[in-house]
């Protein structure tokens, strides 16, 4: 399947530029700071997958400092004016060759994956990712679990997509966020926990934590699904040791 960047788009740009982290997204990132506290020493990150800068922002309000890097120009253009004093960088896809290996505490990708396709091409970019990495450093793969296809949430709506149900992983579903106004769908390929567990251990790495962020019901925001099932994985990873691969 032929990779295309759902969010290489002046207008989907504008609409993420304006989002923060409500409803859903709330779950998203709610528990990201004492997760990176526990699980991450230094402060040297990467934010792949940086879009317009919230997840950059996000890690630097933690204390992290933080490069962001995308494949988008429309994306980066609009992070840079958001936060002129950041750290943004378009890249060439894939190409890590800019930034020193092994030198990074934290590699952070908010969403990124939720639109790769192919489990080669998937390792592969892992595998770079994990180059980055100091070693006791940690990267964090933040993404849509299968469920939020099917089901209704805060923030994102799948009703007039029934299709979505019979998508194996590596296939093409479609979602609408309601929390901007680009009602447009986008189409991201789904991808179960063990295909994500192989894509891992293909690019040497293996999970050190997985966690998947429920509501708790006492938050002021109207929950749909949020409170049973979980719209959201969160994998921290290491490094596998020399010679621990199979």
């Amino acid at each position: 399947m032929e990779f295309r960047n759902a969010y290489a788009d002046t207008r989907r740009a504008a609409a993420y530029d304006q989002l923060g982290f409500p409803g859903t997204y709330h779950l998203a990132f709610r528990d990201l700071p004492t997760l990176l506290r526990e699980q991450v020493a230094g402060r040297r990150a990467v934010d792949f997958g940086c879009g317009t800068g919230r997840s950059t922002r996000f890690l630097q309000g933690l204390g992290f400092g933080t490069v962001g890097l995308d494949i988008a120009p429309e994306m980066v253009a609009l992070a840079r004016r958001r936060d002129p004093a950041g750290d943004y960088r378009v890249i060439t896809d894939g190409d890590f060759s800019g930034l020193p290996a092994g030198a990074f505490d934290l590699v952070l990708c908010a969403f990124t994956f939720d639109n790769i396709p192919d489990l080669k091409r998937r390792a592969g970019l892992f595998r770079g990712l994990g180059a980055l990495l100091a070693p006791a450093g940690r990267l964090v793969n933040l993404v849509s679990t299968p469920d939020i296809y099917t089901h209704e949430w805060a923030s994102f709506t799948t009703r007039d997509f029934p299709e979505n149900r019979l998508a194996l992983s590596g296939d093409v579903v479609r979602i609408i966020t309601t929390d901007h106004p680009d009602a447009r769908p986008v189409e991201d390929i789904v991808w179960t926990d063990a295909a994500y567990r192989e894509t891992y251990r293909r690019a040497g790495l293996a999970p050190a934590l997985v966690a998947r962020p429920l509501a708790r019901g006492d938050e002021p925001i109207a929950w749909v699904s949020e409170t049973t099932v979980a719209p959201w994985a969160i994998y921290v990873l290491k490094r596998e040791e020399p010679g621990t691969m199979i």
